[in-house]
């Protein structure tokens, strides 16, 4: 219970007994007006008074007694429980007490938590600047020569999401993260591009592939089993694409594309067929989960960051979802276009 509640509950129990204090007061003087009265009672009495005044009297006396009997009563339940209520008081000021002192030590610790981050702030701060001098004499005194011909040819990858309402929700966004991660992480991470469309419909992909002119097409969604890419109609509800348009669409755009991912359940179809265009596709041969899909992505465009051919790259995304205690490493499948060695197939490598 926090310090602020304990003492509304202290300031409210105050109240309360008060109150019964003010009652107590109350049945206490009812009690001594009575007491007055039966003996001013009393007093009247004398020998020269008649049997029916006496009897009178007494009956008077008989009543006012049974009523201070009463009062009496009530004042001693009223102090019962005034002497209840201030132990309960008592209580919950050892406990506001207790928590005051716990807060303190929190309070405590948390500053020097607070000045031991800065303390290491201070030096992390200090061994950069540290490290930039050095770098920055070294550099005075031996000027970098930047060879152009050495550097990596930059690629396009074309991320392509599509998340219909009306299916089971996919979490794109952190399977998009993973390779934007693994792509900076990467060595030749400059030499990839990553562009990504939301929300795909099917008249979106002629536009995507003029404008991105991608080295890489990447779908990410859900797959059927008959071999269709679900897309997003102009509500956001499914828009399935057939097999046979999927494959059309790659004859026509083929120019540039070198390797298709089809990271969606059941796409080996559509892998195996759009090689006829390609070099090079991926698809799954069952259903597959979130974080398969997301740790596979990953790693394939890793080892293409780091100058891989294609065929290793995706043998390395298959040991990442070994490593990960994922056991869906069968289910990624790579096909190749007749006379295309996958050994040779190197996205990401140094200009000659």
């Amino acid at each position: 219970m926090s310090i602020e509640t304990l003492r509304n509950r202290i300031a409210q129990l105050e109240k309360e007994k008060a109150n019964l204090e003010k009652s107590l007061s109350r049945e206490r003087e009812s009690a001594r007006k009575r007491q007055a009265e039966i003996a001013q009672v009393s007093r009247s009495i004398n020998k020269n008074m008649s049997l029916s005044m006496l009897s009178s009297k007494k009956r008077q006396i008989e009543l006012k007694q049974k009523q201070l009997s009463a009062y009496e009563k009530k004042a001693a339940d009223f102090q019962i429980k005034v002497a209840n209520k201030n132990s309960e008081i008592m209580r919950k000021l050892s406990e506001a007490d207790r928590a005051a002192r716990q807060a303190q030590r929190y309070n405590i610790q948390d500053e020097k938590r607070r000045q031991d981050k800065q303390i290491h702030h201070s030096k992390q701060v200090t061994r950069e600047l540290k490290l930039q001098s050095q770098i920055h004499n070294q550099l005075s005194s031996n000027p970098i020569v930047v060879k152009f011909a050495d550097l990596p040819k930059k690629i396009n990858v074309l991320f392509i999401a599509s998340n219909p309402k009306d299916q089971t929700q996919l979490k794109l966004d952190e399977e998009i993260r993973a390779i934007t991660r693994k792509i900076r992480e990467s060595e030749y991470r400059d030499a990839i591009e990553l562009k990504a469309i939301w929300a795909t419909r099917p008249d979106d992909l002629l536009q995507a592939v003029n404008e991105h002119k991608p080295t890489v097409v990447h779908f990410s969604g859900h797959g059927s089993d008959q071999g269709e890419l679900v897309f997003q109609d102009d509500s956001g509800s499914t828009k399935l694409v057939s097999l046979k348009s999927i494959v059309q669409f790659f004859k026509v755009m083929a120019s540039g594309i070198e390797l298709v991912v089809f990271n969606a359940c059941y796409s080996h179809s559509q892998a195996e067929e759009v090689t006829n265009h390609v070099k090079a596709a991926i698809g799954m041969s069952d259903s597959v989960g979130d974080e398969a899909a997301r740790v596979f992505a990953a790693q394939l465009y890793s080892a293409i960051g780091f100058g891989k051919n294609v065929h290793d790259a995706f043998e390395q995304a298959k040991v990442a979802l070994l490593l990960a205690g994922i056991p869906e490493e069968n289910i990624p499948e790579l096909f190749v276009a007749d006379g295309v060695e996958t050994n040779s197939l190197i996205l990401v490598q140094p200009q000659t």
